[in-house]
């Protein structure tokens, strides 16, 4: 079945952010979706912007929303100057191990290119639970260069 991707537009923030629960809720092992409504009007705000973030979208022939990758711009000194940041990343259980996740990544990277960023980063999955993501990774190219902390601001 032929997979398309394309840049998601405000009119896919719903599909966008439907697929970006499946993600919350399996890292959160399998509890509910919550707030689809508040991801869904989040997704259609930051899909407005003027390119800082980007949504890449996959469908299936039956154009079904089957994976998403949601791209951030950051600027670091260290990464001399623009990078993109990797924020969701989800493809449908049915569809991994079908080249469907490394697709997405080429399409980051030629977008990342296309924008002159230094490089692409991601968030490293806990260890050794999310081995198997990290060693997709690892496969395309990324190296672990650490995880990250954060502190909640609101």
């Amino acid at each position: 079945m032929p997979i398309t991707i394309k840049h998601a537009t405000p009119e896919d923030a719903e599909c966008v952010a439907k697929l970006i629960a499946h993600l919350l809720t399996e890292l959160s092992d399998g509890g509910p979706i919550e707030g689809l409504s508040t991801y869904t009007s989040i997704c259609r705000d930051l899909l407005s912007g003027k390119g800082r973030y980007c949504a890449l979208l996959a469908r299936d022939g039956d154009d079904r929303p089957v994976g998403v990758l949601t791209l951030s711009e950051c600027a670091a000194v260290y990464a001399l100057g623009m990078f993109g940041e990797i924020s969701e990343f989800y493809v449908a259980p049915d569809f991994r191990s079908a080249g469907l996740g490394q697709r997405l990544l080429d399409c980051a990277a030629d977008y990342g290119r296309t924008r002159r960023w230094s490089r692409l980063e991601v968030c490293a999955p806990d260890l050794p639970r999310w081995a198997r993501s990290v060693q997709f990774y690892e496969a395309n190219g990324f190296s672990n260069v650490g995880p990250r902390l954060k502190k909640l601001l609101l």
